[in-house]
Protein backbone atom coordinates (compact mmCIF):
# COMPACT_ATOMS: atom_id res chain seq x y z
CA UNK A 1 0.00 0.00 0.00
CA UNK A 2 1.20 3.51 -0.81
CA UNK A 3 2.12 6.19 1.72
CA UNK A 4 0.88 9.71 2.32
CA UNK A 5 3.27 12.67 2.45
CA UNK A 6 3.62 12.58 6.24
CA UNK A 7 4.06 8.81 6.33
CA UNK A 8 6.99 9.21 3.94
CA UNK A 9 8.46 12.15 5.88
CA UNK A 10 8.40 10.24 9.17
CA UNK A 11 8.93 6.74 7.82
CA UNK A 12 6.01 5.39 9.81
CA UNK A 13 2.31 4.68 9.48
CA UNK A 14 -0.38 7.11 10.61
CA UNK A 15 -0.94 6.89 14.35
CA UNK A 16 2.68 6.00 15.13
CA UNK A 17 4.78 8.02 17.59
CA UNK A 18 8.25 8.83 16.29
CA UNK A 19 11.15 10.98 17.48
CA UNK A 20 12.84 13.14 14.84
CA UNK A 21 15.34 15.98 14.62
CA UNK A 22 13.66 18.94 12.85
CA UNK A 23 15.65 20.70 10.15
CA UNK A 24 14.49 24.11 11.41
CA UNK A 25 13.06 25.39 14.70
CA UNK A 26 11.35 28.78 14.46
CA UNK A 27 10.73 31.23 17.29
CA UNK A 28 9.92 34.94 17.40
CA UNK A 29 9.43 37.43 20.24
CA UNK A 30 8.78 34.44 22.49
CA UNK A 31 12.49 33.56 22.15
CA UNK A 32 13.06 35.54 25.36
CA UNK A 33 10.66 33.30 27.29
CA UNK A 34 11.98 30.14 25.61
CA UNK A 35 15.53 31.06 26.61
CA UNK A 36 14.45 31.21 30.28
CA UNK A 37 12.82 27.77 30.03
CA UNK A 38 15.94 26.46 28.24
CA UNK A 39 18.04 27.66 31.20
CA UNK A 40 15.60 26.01 33.65
CA UNK A 41 16.21 22.74 31.77
CA UNK A 42 19.92 23.11 32.45
CA UNK A 43 20.71 24.32 28.97
CA UNK A 44 23.79 26.42 28.27
CA UNK A 45 24.55 25.90 24.59
CA UNK A 46 21.84 24.94 22.13
CA UNK A 47 22.14 21.49 20.57
CA UNK A 48 22.49 22.81 17.00
CA UNK A 49 22.55 26.57 16.25
CA UNK A 50 21.89 25.81 12.58
CA UNK A 51 18.41 24.52 13.51
CA UNK A 52 17.33 27.85 14.99
CA UNK A 53 15.50 30.62 13.14
CA UNK A 54 14.76 33.66 15.34
CA UNK A 55 12.62 36.54 14.05
CA UNK A 56 11.44 39.61 15.97
CA UNK A 57 7.98 40.38 14.60
CA UNK A 58 5.06 40.04 16.98
CA UNK A 59 5.51 43.43 18.66
CA UNK A 60 7.87 45.07 16.19
CA UNK A 61 8.90 47.72 16.91
CA UNK A 62 8.52 47.10 20.67
CA UNK A 63 5.41 48.64 22.22
CA UNK A 64 6.62 48.65 25.85
CA UNK A 65 9.90 48.96 27.73
CA UNK A 66 9.59 45.32 28.82
CA UNK A 67 9.35 44.19 25.20
CA UNK A 68 12.30 46.38 24.25
CA UNK A 69 14.30 44.69 27.00
CA UNK A 70 13.17 41.29 25.71
CA UNK A 71 14.39 42.24 22.24
CA UNK A 72 17.76 43.28 23.66
CA UNK A 73 18.02 39.99 25.54
CA UNK A 74 17.18 38.03 22.38
CA UNK A 75 19.89 39.82 20.41
CA UNK A 76 22.40 38.88 23.11
CA UNK A 77 21.16 35.29 23.17
CA UNK A 78 21.43 34.66 19.42
CA UNK A 79 24.89 36.26 19.35
CA UNK A 80 26.07 34.09 22.25
CA UNK A 81 24.63 30.93 20.68
CA UNK A 82 25.99 31.67 17.21
CA UNK A 83 22.55 31.69 15.57
CA UNK A 84 22.96 32.97 12.02
CA UNK A 85 19.29 32.82 10.96
CA UNK A 86 18.26 35.90 12.92
CA UNK A 87 16.01 38.73 11.70
CA UNK A 88 15.60 41.90 13.73
CA UNK A 89 12.50 44.06 14.15
CA UNK A 90 11.14 45.43 10.90
CA UNK A 91 12.54 42.74 8.62
CA UNK A 92 9.23 40.95 8.47
CA UNK A 93 6.69 38.51 9.83
CA UNK A 94 8.25 35.15 10.63
CA UNK A 95 6.08 33.02 8.32
CA UNK A 96 6.86 35.27 5.38
CA UNK A 97 10.59 35.25 6.11
CA UNK A 98 10.57 31.47 6.38
CA UNK A 99 10.37 31.47 2.58
CA UNK A 100 14.12 32.22 2.78
CA UNK A 101 14.69 28.86 4.49
CA UNK A 102 11.85 26.40 3.89
CA UNK A 103 12.66 23.81 1.25
CA UNK A 104 10.95 20.66 -0.02
CA UNK A 105 11.15 17.63 2.23
CA UNK A 106 12.22 19.54 5.35
CA UNK A 107 10.78 18.99 8.83
CA UNK A 108 10.04 22.41 10.33
CA UNK A 109 8.55 23.21 13.73
CA UNK A 110 7.93 26.59 15.29
CA UNK A 111 6.60 28.15 18.46
CA UNK A 112 3.71 29.67 16.53
CA UNK A 113 0.61 27.91 15.28
CA UNK A 114 0.91 29.31 11.75
CA UNK A 115 4.27 27.63 11.15
CA UNK A 116 2.20 25.42 8.84
CA UNK A 117 2.54 28.22 6.22
CA UNK A 118 5.84 26.67 5.10
CA UNK A 119 3.95 23.64 3.84
CA UNK A 120 3.42 25.67 0.68
CA UNK A 121 7.06 24.82 -0.10
CA UNK A 122 6.49 21.06 0.24
CA UNK A 123 7.93 21.00 3.76
CA UNK A 124 6.34 19.34 6.76
CA UNK A 125 5.73 22.37 8.97
CA UNK A 126 3.83 22.41 12.27
CA UNK A 127 3.40 24.59 15.33
CA UNK A 128 4.56 23.61 18.81
CA UNK A 129 4.70 25.48 22.11
CA UNK A 130 7.50 27.36 23.86
CA UNK A 131 8.43 24.66 26.33
CA UNK A 132 8.77 22.06 23.59
CA UNK A 133 10.88 24.51 21.58
CA UNK A 134 13.24 24.86 24.55
CA UNK A 135 13.42 21.08 24.72
CA UNK A 136 14.52 20.87 21.08
CA UNK A 137 17.15 23.55 21.68
CA UNK A 138 18.40 21.27 24.48
CA UNK A 139 18.21 17.84 22.79
CA UNK A 140 17.79 18.53 19.07
CA UNK A 141 14.73 16.32 18.64
CA UNK A 142 11.09 16.01 19.62
CA UNK A 143 8.22 13.55 19.34
CA UNK A 144 5.65 13.48 16.55
CA UNK A 145 2.43 11.59 16.18
CA UNK A 146 2.18 10.73 12.49
CA UNK A 147 -1.21 12.18 11.53
CA UNK A 148 -3.95 10.78 9.36
CA UNK A 149 -4.40 12.74 6.13
CA UNK A 150 -7.17 14.58 4.32
CA UNK A 151 -6.77 14.77 0.55
CA UNK A 152 -8.25 17.91 -1.01
CA UNK A 153 -8.38 17.78 -4.80
CA UNK A 154 -8.67 21.17 -6.49
CA UNK A 155 -10.32 21.49 -9.90
CA UNK A 156 -10.50 24.51 -12.19
CA UNK A 157 -9.18 27.95 -11.28
CA UNK A 158 -10.21 30.87 -9.06
CA UNK A 159 -12.20 33.52 -10.94
CA UNK A 160 -10.53 36.81 -9.90
CA UNK A 161 -11.11 38.76 -7.73
CA UNK A 162 -12.10 35.58 -5.88
CA UNK A 163 -9.01 34.71 -3.85
CA UNK A 164 -7.25 31.89 -2.06
CA UNK A 165 -8.56 33.41 1.18
CA UNK A 166 -12.10 32.80 -0.07
CA UNK A 167 -11.16 29.19 -0.89
CA UNK A 168 -9.67 28.63 2.57
CA UNK A 169 -12.72 30.09 4.32
CA UNK A 170 -14.92 28.03 2.00
CA UNK A 171 -13.19 24.83 3.13
CA UNK A 172 -13.55 25.85 6.78
CA UNK A 173 -17.22 26.48 6.21
CA UNK A 174 -17.56 22.95 4.88
CA UNK A 175 -15.54 20.98 7.41
CA UNK A 176 -15.54 23.28 10.45
CA UNK A 177 -12.69 24.61 12.55
CA UNK A 178 -12.18 21.12 13.96
CA UNK A 179 -12.73 19.27 10.69
CA UNK A 180 -9.04 18.45 10.29
CA UNK A 181 -8.09 18.07 13.96
CA UNK A 182 -4.59 16.63 14.33
CA UNK A 183 -4.54 15.76 10.63
CA UNK A 184 -2.35 16.52 7.65
CA UNK A 185 -3.91 18.19 4.61
CA UNK A 186 -2.58 17.42 1.12
CA UNK A 187 -3.58 19.60 -1.82
CA UNK A 188 -3.87 17.70 -5.12
CA UNK A 189 -5.36 18.14 -8.57
CA UNK A 190 -5.01 20.27 -11.68
CA UNK A 191 -6.19 23.33 -9.76
CA UNK A 192 -2.98 23.35 -7.71
CA UNK A 193 -0.96 24.43 -10.75
CA UNK A 194 -3.15 27.55 -11.11
CA UNK A 195 -2.19 28.78 -7.62
CA UNK A 196 0.75 31.14 -7.08
CA UNK A 197 3.13 30.76 -4.14
CA UNK A 198 1.32 33.59 -2.36
CA UNK A 199 -1.99 31.77 -2.76
CA UNK A 200 -0.50 28.48 -1.61
CA UNK A 201 0.95 30.19 1.46
CA UNK A 202 -2.49 31.56 2.32
CA UNK A 203 -4.11 28.13 2.06
CA UNK A 204 -1.32 26.46 4.04
CA UNK A 205 -1.43 29.23 6.67
CA UNK A 206 -5.12 28.68 7.37
CA UNK A 207 -4.72 24.93 7.90
CA UNK A 208 -4.17 25.78 11.56
CA UNK A 209 -7.68 27.23 11.73
CA UNK A 210 -9.08 23.89 10.53
CA UNK A 211 -7.35 22.15 13.42
CA UNK A 212 -4.77 20.58 11.12
CA UNK A 213 -1.24 19.69 12.14
CA UNK A 214 0.06 20.75 8.74
CA UNK A 215 -0.87 21.35 5.12
CA UNK A 216 1.33 20.64 2.14
CA UNK A 217 1.57 21.23 -1.59
CA UNK A 218 3.48 19.15 -4.15
CA UNK A 219 7.06 20.03 -5.18
CA UNK A 220 6.05 21.23 -8.65
CA UNK A 221 7.33 24.05 -10.87
CA UNK A 222 5.75 26.87 -8.84
CA UNK A 223 8.03 26.75 -5.75
CA UNK A 224 11.02 26.16 -8.05
CA UNK A 225 10.20 29.34 -9.97
CA UNK A 226 9.58 31.31 -6.77
CA UNK A 227 12.82 30.16 -5.15
CA UNK A 228 14.79 30.59 -8.36
CA UNK A 229 16.48 27.27 -7.88
CA UNK A 230 16.15 23.62 -8.75
CA UNK A 231 13.83 21.70 -6.47
CA UNK A 232 15.68 18.94 -4.62
CA UNK A 233 14.49 16.57 -1.94
CA UNK A 234 10.81 16.93 -2.71
CA UNK A 235 8.42 14.39 -1.18
CA UNK A 236 4.95 13.52 -2.34
CA UNK A 237 2.26 10.97 -1.64
CA UNK A 238 1.97 7.72 -3.59
CA UNK A 239 -0.99 7.41 -5.99
CA UNK A 240 -2.39 4.54 -3.93
CA UNK A 241 -2.00 6.22 -0.52
CA UNK A 242 -4.89 5.72 1.88
CA UNK A 243 -6.69 8.82 3.21
CA UNK A 244 -8.96 9.41 6.18
CA UNK A 245 -11.11 11.68 4.03
CA UNK A 246 -11.16 12.95 0.47
CA UNK A 247 -12.69 16.26 -0.67
CA UNK A 248 -13.04 17.66 -4.18
CA UNK A 249 -13.35 21.42 -4.66
CA UNK A 250 -14.17 23.25 -7.88
CA UNK A 251 -12.28 26.54 -7.68
CA UNK A 252 -14.39 27.98 -10.52
CA UNK A 253 -17.49 27.79 -8.35
CA UNK A 254 -16.14 29.67 -5.33
CA UNK A 255 -17.32 33.21 -4.71
CA UNK A 256 -16.33 35.84 -2.08
CA UNK A 257 -17.17 34.95 1.52
CA UNK A 258 -16.47 36.20 5.03
CA UNK A 259 -16.02 34.52 8.40
CA UNK A 260 -18.37 36.34 10.77
CA UNK A 261 -17.83 36.84 14.52
CA UNK A 262 -16.65 35.18 16.61
CA UNK A 263 -15.24 32.09 14.94
CA UNK A 264 -13.43 31.18 11.75
CA UNK A 265 -15.96 28.61 10.58
CA UNK A 266 -18.94 30.95 10.86
CA UNK A 267 -18.68 31.45 7.10
CA UNK A 268 -21.24 33.48 5.15
CA UNK A 269 -21.58 34.68 1.59
CA UNK A 270 -20.98 38.37 0.96
CA UNK A 271 -24.66 38.62 0.06
CA UNK A 272 -25.64 37.51 3.55
CA UNK A 273 -23.76 40.38 5.20
CA UNK A 274 -23.57 42.97 2.40
CA UNK A 275 -24.24 46.51 3.57
CA UNK A 276 -23.09 45.94 7.16
CA UNK A 277 -21.27 49.12 8.30
CA UNK A 278 -17.53 48.63 8.83
CA UNK A 279 -15.33 51.05 10.76
CA UNK A 280 -11.91 49.49 10.23
CA UNK A 281 -10.07 47.29 7.75
CA UNK A 282 -6.74 45.47 7.94
CA UNK A 283 -4.84 44.13 4.92
CA UNK A 284 -1.71 42.28 5.89
CA UNK A 285 -0.58 39.65 8.45
CA UNK A 286 1.10 36.32 7.73
CA UNK A 287 -2.04 35.28 5.86
CA UNK A 288 -2.40 38.10 3.33
CA UNK A 289 0.43 40.63 3.55
CA UNK A 290 2.29 39.57 0.43
CA UNK A 291 2.99 41.71 -2.63
CA UNK A 292 0.13 40.13 -4.60
CA UNK A 293 -2.29 41.01 -1.81
CA UNK A 294 -1.20 44.65 -1.62
CA UNK A 295 -1.38 44.97 -5.41
CA UNK A 296 -4.93 43.60 -5.47
CA UNK A 297 -5.96 46.21 -2.89
CA UNK A 298 -4.16 49.03 -4.73
CA UNK A 299 -5.83 48.14 -8.04
CA UNK A 300 -9.25 48.40 -6.38
CA UNK A 301 -8.70 51.76 -4.62
CA UNK A 302 -6.59 53.43 -7.34
CA UNK A 303 -7.86 56.95 -8.02
CA UNK A 304 -10.51 56.68 -5.28
CA UNK A 305 -10.82 57.60 -1.61
CA UNK A 306 -11.71 55.33 1.28
CA UNK A 307 -14.99 56.13 3.03
CA UNK A 308 -15.10 58.94 5.57
CA UNK A 309 -14.45 57.64 9.08
CA UNK A 310 -13.05 54.35 7.83
CA UNK A 311 -9.59 53.35 9.14
CA UNK A 312 -7.70 51.23 6.61
CA UNK A 313 -4.47 49.66 7.87
CA UNK A 314 -1.90 48.10 5.55
CA UNK A 315 0.77 45.79 6.98
CA UNK A 316 3.33 44.47 4.47
CA UNK A 317 4.48 40.99 5.46
CA UNK A 318 8.16 41.87 5.15
CA UNK A 319 10.57 44.71 4.46
CA UNK A 320 11.25 43.18 1.05
CA UNK A 321 7.52 43.24 0.25
CA UNK A 322 7.32 46.82 1.54
CA UNK A 323 10.23 48.00 -0.63
CA UNK A 324 8.91 46.28 -3.74
CA UNK A 325 5.47 47.77 -3.15
CA UNK A 326 7.11 51.21 -2.99
CA UNK A 327 9.03 50.60 -6.22
CA UNK A 328 5.85 49.39 -7.97
CA UNK A 329 3.82 52.44 -6.85
CA UNK A 330 1.50 50.26 -4.75
CA UNK A 331 2.21 52.08 -1.49
CA UNK A 332 1.72 55.47 -3.13
CA UNK A 333 -1.66 54.37 -4.48
CA UNK A 334 -2.80 53.06 -1.10
CA UNK A 335 -1.65 56.17 0.78
CA UNK A 336 -3.30 58.49 -1.72
CA UNK A 337 -6.55 56.61 -1.17
CA UNK A 338 -6.26 57.26 2.58
CA UNK A 339 -4.65 54.09 3.93
CA UNK A 340 -2.23 53.93 6.86
CA UNK A 341 0.96 51.92 6.25
CA UNK A 342 2.35 50.00 9.23
CA UNK A 343 5.74 48.44 9.85
CA UNK A 344 5.89 44.70 9.08
CA UNK A 345 4.57 43.19 12.31
CA UNK A 346 2.01 40.85 13.85
CA UNK A 347 0.84 43.49 16.33
CA UNK A 348 -2.48 44.52 14.75
CA UNK A 349 -3.58 40.90 14.28
CA UNK A 350 -2.71 39.87 17.83
CA UNK A 351 -3.91 43.06 19.47
CA UNK A 352 -0.53 44.07 20.87
CA UNK A 353 0.32 46.82 18.40
CA UNK A 354 -1.32 49.57 16.40
CA UNK A 355 -4.89 49.37 15.18
CA UNK A 356 -6.85 48.28 18.25
CA UNK A 357 -10.54 48.88 17.42
CA UNK A 358 -13.07 50.77 19.53
CA UNK A 359 -15.99 49.21 21.40
CA UNK A 360 -18.71 48.17 18.99
CA UNK A 361 -16.52 48.55 15.89
CA UNK A 362 -16.98 46.13 13.04
CA UNK A 363 -13.59 45.22 11.56
CA UNK A 364 -12.94 43.52 8.23
CA UNK A 365 -9.54 41.82 8.28
CA UNK A 366 -7.39 39.58 6.11
CA UNK A 367 -5.96 37.94 9.25
CA UNK A 368 -6.53 34.34 10.24
CA UNK A 369 -8.56 34.61 13.46
CA UNK A 370 -11.64 36.48 14.58
CA UNK A 371 -12.01 35.23 18.15
CA UNK A 372 -13.51 37.68 20.58
CA UNK A 373 -10.75 40.05 21.74
CA UNK A 374 -8.33 38.91 19.05
CA UNK A 375 -7.36 42.42 17.91
CA UNK A 376 -7.15 43.73 21.46
CA UNK A 377 -10.79 44.59 22.22
CA UNK A 378 -13.33 41.92 23.13
CA UNK A 379 -16.11 44.42 22.49
CA UNK A 380 -15.30 44.67 18.77
CA UNK A 381 -16.61 42.38 16.02
CA UNK A 382 -14.09 40.84 13.63
CA UNK A 383 -14.90 39.60 10.14
CA UNK A 384 -12.33 37.78 8.01
CA UNK A 385 -12.14 38.28 4.26
CA UNK A 386 -9.81 38.54 1.28
CA UNK A 387 -7.74 41.66 0.46
CA UNK A 388 -10.11 42.38 -2.44
CA UNK A 389 -13.15 42.33 -0.17
CA UNK A 390 -11.47 44.54 2.44
CA UNK A 391 -10.37 47.06 -0.19
CA UNK A 392 -13.80 47.20 -1.85
CA UNK A 393 -15.48 47.64 1.53
CA UNK A 394 -13.03 50.40 2.51
CA UNK A 395 -14.35 52.48 -0.40
CA UNK A 396 -18.00 52.11 0.62
CA UNK A 397 -17.76 51.84 4.41
CA UNK A 398 -19.94 48.71 4.33
CA UNK A 399 -19.22 45.07 3.48
CA UNK A 400 -19.09 45.01 -0.30
CA UNK A 401 -18.68 42.23 -2.86
CA UNK A 402 -15.44 42.99 -4.74
CA UNK A 403 -17.07 41.77 -7.93
CA UNK A 404 -19.66 44.55 -7.50
CA UNK A 405 -22.36 42.10 -8.56
CA UNK A 406 -25.66 42.35 -6.73
CA UNK A 407 -27.46 39.27 -5.50
CA UNK A 408 -24.54 36.86 -5.09
CA UNK A 409 -25.85 33.43 -4.23
CA UNK A 410 -25.89 32.17 -0.67
CA UNK A 411 -23.13 29.78 0.41
CA UNK A 412 -23.92 26.15 -0.42
CA UNK A 413 -22.99 25.08 3.10
CA UNK A 414 -24.92 26.01 6.21
CA UNK A 415 -22.32 25.74 8.93
CA UNK A 416 -23.92 26.70 12.21
CA UNK A 417 -22.25 29.37 14.28
CA UNK A 418 -19.87 27.92 16.85
CA UNK A 419 -21.47 26.92 20.12
CA UNK A 420 -18.92 28.64 22.33
CA UNK A 421 -20.76 29.98 25.35
CA UNK A 422 -19.78 32.96 27.48
CA UNK A 423 -20.11 32.32 31.18
CA UNK A 424 -20.35 35.19 33.63
CA UNK A 425 -19.43 35.05 37.29
CA UNK A 426 -23.09 34.41 38.08
CA UNK A 427 -23.32 31.22 36.01
CA UNK A 428 -21.71 28.56 38.20
CA UNK A 429 -20.28 25.58 36.28
CA UNK A 430 -18.27 24.02 39.14
CA UNK A 431 -19.85 21.02 40.86
CA UNK A 432 -17.89 19.13 43.52
CA UNK A 433 -14.54 19.77 41.88
CA UNK A 434 -15.73 19.31 38.29
CA UNK A 435 -15.84 22.26 35.88
CA UNK A 436 -18.68 21.46 33.47
CA UNK A 437 -17.89 23.19 30.17
CA UNK A 438 -18.98 20.27 28.00
CA UNK A 439 -21.41 22.38 25.95
CA UNK A 440 -18.76 24.99 25.11
CA UNK A 441 -17.35 24.01 21.73
CA UNK A 442 -14.34 25.85 20.33
CA UNK A 443 -13.18 27.21 23.69
CA UNK A 444 -10.06 28.91 22.35
CA UNK A 445 -6.73 30.03 23.77
CA UNK A 446 -7.66 33.72 23.49
CA UNK A 447 -10.57 33.11 25.87
CA UNK A 448 -8.29 31.12 28.16
CA UNK A 449 -5.62 33.83 28.25
CA UNK A 450 -5.95 37.12 26.38
CA UNK A 451 -3.60 37.59 23.44
CA UNK A 452 -2.67 41.15 24.44
CA UNK A 453 -1.18 39.76 27.68
CA UNK A 454 1.03 37.22 25.94
CA UNK A 455 4.20 39.31 26.04
CA UNK A 456 3.41 41.25 29.19
CA UNK A 457 3.38 37.97 31.14
CA UNK A 458 5.84 35.21 30.36
CA UNK A 459 4.85 31.57 30.10
CA UNK A 460 7.51 31.01 32.76
CA UNK A 461 5.48 33.08 35.27
CA UNK A 462 2.53 30.82 36.21
CA UNK A 463 1.69 32.82 39.31
CA UNK A 464 1.09 35.89 37.10
CA UNK A 465 -0.94 33.88 34.58
CA UNK A 466 -3.25 32.52 37.28
CA UNK A 467 -5.44 35.64 37.84
CA UNK A 468 -6.22 35.86 34.11
CA UNK A 469 -6.92 32.18 33.50
CA UNK A 470 -10.10 31.63 31.43
CA UNK A 471 -11.09 35.27 32.09
CA UNK A 472 -12.48 35.67 28.57
CA UNK A 473 -14.86 32.77 29.11
CA UNK A 474 -15.64 32.19 32.80
CA UNK A 475 -14.88 35.15 35.05
CA UNK A 476 -15.16 33.00 38.17
CA UNK A 477 -12.67 30.31 37.22
CA UNK A 478 -9.36 31.87 38.30
CA UNK A 479 -10.60 32.72 41.79
CA UNK A 480 -12.33 29.40 42.44
CA UNK A 481 -10.28 26.65 40.79
CA UNK A 482 -8.79 24.18 43.29
CA UNK A 483 -5.98 21.61 43.08
CA UNK A 484 -7.41 18.26 42.01
CA UNK A 485 -10.28 19.76 40.02
CA UNK A 486 -11.27 18.09 36.74
CA UNK A 487 -12.33 20.07 33.70
CA UNK A 488 -14.86 18.77 31.17
CA UNK A 489 -14.66 20.39 27.72
CA UNK A 490 -16.56 20.32 24.44
CA UNK A 491 -15.42 19.94 20.86
CA UNK A 492 -12.14 21.47 19.69
CA UNK A 493 -11.09 22.41 23.22
CA UNK A 494 -8.05 24.71 23.26
CA UNK A 495 -8.18 25.64 19.59
CA UNK A 496 -6.38 28.75 18.38
CA UNK A 497 -2.82 29.94 18.87
CA UNK A 498 0.28 28.11 20.11
CA UNK A 499 0.13 30.22 23.28
CA UNK A 500 1.20 27.93 26.15
CA UNK A 501 -0.07 30.20 28.92
CA UNK A 502 -3.45 28.40 29.33
CA UNK A 503 -1.77 25.01 29.78
CA UNK A 504 0.83 26.52 32.13
CA UNK A 505 -1.92 28.16 34.19
CA UNK A 506 -4.14 25.09 34.40
CA UNK A 507 -1.22 22.89 35.42
CA UNK A 508 -0.08 25.47 37.99
CA UNK A 509 -3.61 25.60 39.41
CA UNK A 510 -3.42 21.86 40.01
CA UNK A 511 -6.12 20.78 37.57
CA UNK A 512 -5.89 16.99 37.58
CA UNK A 513 -7.06 16.46 34.01
CA UNK A 514 -9.09 17.90 31.18
CA UNK A 515 -11.56 15.40 29.69
CA UNK A 516 -12.85 16.68 26.36
CA UNK A 517 -14.89 15.71 23.30
CA UNK A 518 -11.99 16.72 21.04
CA UNK A 519 -8.93 18.92 21.45
CA UNK A 520 -6.85 21.47 19.56
CA UNK A 521 -3.62 19.77 18.50
CA UNK A 522 -1.12 22.32 19.84
CA UNK A 523 -3.00 22.68 23.12
CA UNK A 524 -2.79 18.91 23.61
CA UNK A 525 0.98 18.95 23.14
CA UNK A 526 1.36 22.01 25.33
CA UNK A 527 -0.70 20.45 28.11
CA UNK A 528 1.40 17.28 28.11
CA UNK A 529 4.57 19.39 28.20
CA UNK A 530 3.24 21.17 31.30
CA UNK A 531 2.23 17.93 33.04
CA UNK A 532 -1.51 18.38 32.44
CA UNK A 533 -3.27 15.24 31.11
CA UNK A 534 -5.80 15.85 28.34
CA UNK A 535 -8.09 12.88 27.66
CA UNK A 536 -10.24 12.76 24.53
CA UNK A 537 -13.26 10.75 25.62
CA UNK A 538 -16.49 12.25 24.25
CA UNK A 539 -18.71 9.51 25.66
CA UNK A 540 -17.49 10.22 29.19
CA UNK A 541 -18.11 13.95 28.74
CA UNK A 542 -21.62 13.28 27.40
CA UNK A 543 -22.40 10.97 30.34
CA UNK A 544 -21.72 13.62 32.97
CA UNK A 545 -24.56 15.18 34.97
CA UNK A 546 -24.05 17.91 37.58
CA UNK A 547 -23.06 16.32 40.85
CA UNK A 548 -21.58 13.14 39.33
CA UNK A 549 -18.26 12.05 40.80
CA UNK A 550 -15.45 12.00 38.22
CA UNK A 551 -12.25 9.97 38.73
CA UNK A 552 -9.26 9.53 36.43
CA UNK A 553 -6.78 6.64 36.39
CA UNK A 554 -4.12 7.47 33.79
CA UNK A 555 -2.12 4.28 34.24
CA UNK A 556 -5.15 2.04 33.74
CA UNK A 557 -6.69 4.24 31.03
CA UNK A 558 -10.00 4.61 32.84
CA UNK A 559 -12.31 7.56 33.53
CA UNK A 560 -15.20 6.99 35.93
CA UNK A 561 -18.25 9.25 35.68
CA UNK A 562 -21.08 8.72 38.14
CA UNK A 563 -19.91 5.14 38.70
CA UNK A 564 -19.75 4.30 34.98
CA UNK A 565 -16.34 3.46 33.52
CA UNK A 566 -15.00 4.70 30.20
CA UNK A 567 -11.74 3.42 28.76
CA UNK A 568 -9.06 5.17 26.72
CA UNK A 569 -5.67 4.17 25.32
CA UNK A 570 -2.89 5.06 27.80
CA UNK A 571 -0.22 7.44 26.53
CA UNK A 572 3.18 6.14 25.31
CA UNK A 573 5.71 5.58 28.09
CA UNK A 574 7.86 8.67 27.36
CA UNK A 575 4.83 10.95 27.49
CA UNK A 576 3.74 9.30 30.75
CA UNK A 577 7.23 10.02 32.09
CA UNK A 578 6.74 13.71 31.25
CA UNK A 579 3.38 13.76 33.07
CA UNK A 580 4.80 11.95 36.08
CA UNK A 581 7.66 14.46 36.22
CA UNK A 582 5.01 17.25 36.15
CA UNK A 583 6.19 18.64 32.83
CA UNK A 584 8.91 18.67 30.21
CA UNK A 585 11.17 21.08 32.12
CA UNK A 586 11.40 18.83 35.20
CA UNK A 587 11.74 15.76 32.96
CA UNK A 588 14.69 17.38 31.19
CA UNK A 589 16.30 18.52 34.43
CA UNK A 590 16.27 15.05 35.92
CA UNK A 591 18.35 13.84 32.96
CA UNK A 592 15.82 12.05 30.80
CA UNK A 593 17.46 9.89 28.17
Amino acid sequence: MGQTFVEKIFGAAAGSIVFKKPDLVLSHDNTASIAKTFAQMGGERVFDPAQLVNILDHNAPPTTAKLANDYAAIREFVAFQGVEKFHDAGEGICHQLMSDYARPGMIIVGSDSHTCTSGAFNAFAAGIDRTETAGIWRRGETWFRVPETIKITLRGALQKPVAAKDAALWIMGMIGSDGANYMSIEYHGAGVATLSMAERMTLANLASEMGAKNAVFPPDATPAKFLGEEIAGGVWADPDARYAREIELNLDGIFPVVAAPHHVDNVKSIAAVAGLPIQQGLIGTCTNGRLEDLKIAADIVRGKKIASGFLLLIGPASRQVYLQAIRDGIIETLVEAGANILSPSCGPCLGTGQGIPADGDNVLSTANRNFKGRMGNKNANLYLASPATVAASALTGVITDPRAVAGAEVCPFAKKQSATVDISAGDDRRFDGVWAYQDADNLNTDQMFAGNLTYAISGAEPEKIAPHLLAGFDESFAARVQPGDVLLGGENFGCGSSREHPAVGLAHAGVKAAIVKSVGRIFFRSAINQGLPVIVLPEAVAAYHPGDAVAVDLAAGVVSVGGNEFHFAPLPSKLMEILEARGLVRWMKRGAS
